[in-house]
């Protein structure tokens, strides 16, 4: 089972690495690396919860091994939910200023020549 999980993992590394060195990227392009990305974070994710579940997995570590992958995990998922919450702003403003727009936009359209006013 370790053995293929690795090799698939290793794969997933290799494509990931292609996706993002493509030459010429257009949005759809990065969009696609982003998916695939969190595709493999997605899938090593269950992983670590199928293993961090199981008793008999964990108690094949020492303290130190725990305390070690306590600290990479903690420190990388801090990392990755700041980031979440700093795109998800932008996102939120960038539909804010989106909505505005259409807002103008539907509202120029609804007055008609009666409403317009000359001096």
């Amino acid at each position: 089972m370790s053995d293929t999980w690795i090799k698939t993992c290793e794969r997933l590394l290799r494509q990931m690495k292609r996706l993002s060195d493509k030459k010429n990227k257009d949005r759809l392009d990065i969009v696609q690396s982003m998916r695939f990305a969190l595709y493999a974070l997605h899938r090593s994710l269950i992983g670590w919860m199928n293993w961090v579940n199981n008793p008999d997995i964990m108690a094949t570590f020492n303290y130190e091994e725990l305390e070690e992958m306590n600290k990479k995990i903690t420190s990388f998922v801090e990392d990755f939910i700041k980031y979440d919450v700093e795109v998800t702003q932008l996102g939120a403003k960038r539909s804010l200023e989106l909505e505005k727009a259409r807002q103008r936009s539907e509202e120029s359209l609804r007055r008609g020549p009666e409403e317009t006013f000359y001096v």
